[in-house]
């Protein structure tokens, strides 16, 4: 009898704890960090642009769905590119209450303003199913709060684009895409097949990064370093005879 009122007290207080720790966790996952403000550009509804300064091209333009952004202070020397926030108006009169997530394309520097949002990203900011749109458009600077967020790509693995720039075999520059999680990549190395020597590649600009003579021969191995840790290794390595514009994928999720 006595185990029995035990086990029953132990699972009352277990509900207990689960009843007060439940509220406390969704209250942890509703928590925006920073503060900052918000404007937009291009015509109404339309994509990001394939000349942002992260240099990602066409990718920079449709990725997410053209839900894109420019920042100031989170491009951190470009090693911010490709990483995702998101970010919700403070209005409640015309705001939704989960914002719009954003993947960062360029570098824009404004009026203390950390996001300038393609305009669809800044439409989505907006309640679904009213006109509040059209009164956020009309203020054109909103006060915004925002948190960083895993970047979500289903379907694809890590790639690695060759840029529009390379000119083989002399010149190799690659921008990487479709970088899942909060993952910065802070380096990038390549080895020829045999890998007796890795060899580190330069940051050109944005998120490219470039070899300049003594560009590997025959299969080239290729390997990122993560948030300036750990080393991930590509599983498929880049052709012999690779190609300006050709995006290879690497068979790996971050």
């Amino acid at each position: 009898m006595g185990f029995a009122v035990l086990e029953n007290q132990v699972g009352i207080l277990c509900v207990i704890c689960m009843v007060l720790l439940l509220p406390a966790l969704c209250a942890t996952q509703d928590v925006f960090t920073y503060s900052s403000r918000a404007t937009y550009y291009g015509s109404d509804n339309s994509h990001g642009t394939p000349s942002g300064t992260c240099g990602f091209g066409e990718f920079g333009r449709t990725v997410n769905d053209g839900s894109v952004t420019g920042v100031s202070s989170l491009y951190k020397n470009a090693t911010g590119c490709g990483a995702c926030y998101q970010v919700r108006c403070t209005s409640s009169q015309y705001c939704s209450k989960d914002g719009v997530n954003v993947v960062v394309t360029d570098y824009s520097e404004s009026d203390n303003i950390d996001f300038i949002l393609s305009s669809r990203a800044y439409k989505r900011l907006a309640r679904p199913g009213t006109k509040s749109s059209k009164e956020l458009f009309s203020r054109d600077v909103i006060d915004v709060e925002y948190r960083r967020v895993s970047c979500r790509y289903p379907g694809y693995n890590l790639m690695f684009k060759v840029h529009e720039q390379s000119e083989y075999p002399n010149y190799l520059a690659l921008v990487v895409i479709y970088a899942a999680g909060k993952n910065d990549i802070t380096a990038v190395e390549l080895c020829e097949e045999d890998c007796k020597h890795w060899r580190g590649m330069q940051k050109a600009f944005g998120a490219v990064w470039e070899m300049a003579n003594q560009v590997p021969r025959g299969s080239i191995k290729i390997r990122f370093q993560v948030g300036g840790k750990g080393w991930v290794e590509s599983k498929n390595d880049l052709p012999a005879l690779w190609k300006s514009g050709i995006a290879y994928d690497s068979n790996i999720q971050l």
